[in-house]
């Protein structure tokens, strides 16, 4: 039964399933047998493999998967905790699942907040918006500080408390995950960018800086904004508000202004 436990396991990993929602045609196929081999294997029902993966110290699930459970409960926690506060006896214990269970799904502690980072950040909402780029440089500047600024905001606040622990350990857990999620970010944002680049609307400066210029006000408005509410009260601009002042220094900063009559160069 070892060897079944263990294609199991490979193929909820290779699946990013629970054992349980696993066809046994998939677990046959891994462990290199036919699938009525492995039903004459395990009794002609799955409730011995299950039982077996159990007793291995692995949660079978049949639930909702173990690392949509684990993603949930550790984006809690690092809402209320903070990274450093994030263990994974406290993610199972919240998730209801084993140990062994999240090793399996996620290799690891940096796994899983990678995961949650991911689901949390702005990427899902970067690449929605480079499926279908909007019009104009202003337009997709616009965009991205939505994005942004939705992403800072979103419910628990997951990307706040990454910068937080960022500053605060630079070789902490946090970078660690920015340096998983940070190709596909500038990736994404080259390609929304660099086209009005090479169409002289930006500034030719190099992506990083750019992506830096845009969301530098950005991310400091965010981490300070729970400051500044109770003493600014109705002084501060809402989010939308910001945004938009932000977008509008961000042009000013980096768009090539467009050339006045007579050809010279406007101002901005």
């Amino acid at each position: 039964m070892k060897e079944l436990v263990a294609a199991a396991l490979t193929a909820a990993k290779e699946r990013g399933q629970d054992v349980a929602d696993v066809p046994l045609t998939a677990i046959a196929a891994t462990a290199g047998i036919s699938r009525s081999t492995l039903l004459r294997r395990i009794g002609g029902s799955r409730t011995a493999l299950d039982a077996a993966v159990r007793e291995a110290g692995v949660d079978p699930g049949g639930r909702p998967p173990v690392r949509e459970r684990a993603i949930e409960a550790a984006a809690l926690l690092v809402a209320e905790r903070g990274l450093a506060g994030v263990t994974l006896d406290a993610v199972a214990d919240r998730a209801g699942c084993s140990l062994p269970s999240l090793h399996a799904v996620f290799e690891g502690r940096d796994g899983l907040l990678a995961a949650v980072f991911e689901r949390h950040s702005a990427l899902p909402r970067l690449e929605a918006l480079a499926a279908d780029p909007p019009e104009g440089l202003e337009g997709t500047v616009r965009a991205l500080h939505a994005a942004f600024a939705a992403a800072f905001e979103h419910e628990p606040r997951i990307v706040p408390a990454v910068f937080a622990d960022l500053l605060g350990r630079p070789d902490g857990p946090a970078a660690r995950v920015l340096a998983v999620g940070l190709p596909r970010t500038l990736d994404i944002l080259d390609g929304l960018l660099g086209p009005h680049v090479r169409a002289g609307r930006l500034r030719p400066l190099p992506t990083p800086v750019l992506v830096q210029l845009l969301l530098g006000p950005l991310l400091n408005h965010v981490l300070m904004r729970p400051v500044l509410e109770p003493a600014l009260g109705a002084g501060l601009p809402s989010m939308d508000e910001t945004v938009e002042i932000f977008v509008d220094a961000y042009l000013r900063a980096v768009a090539v202004p467009a050339p006045a009559p007579g050809g010279e160069a406007g101002g901005p």
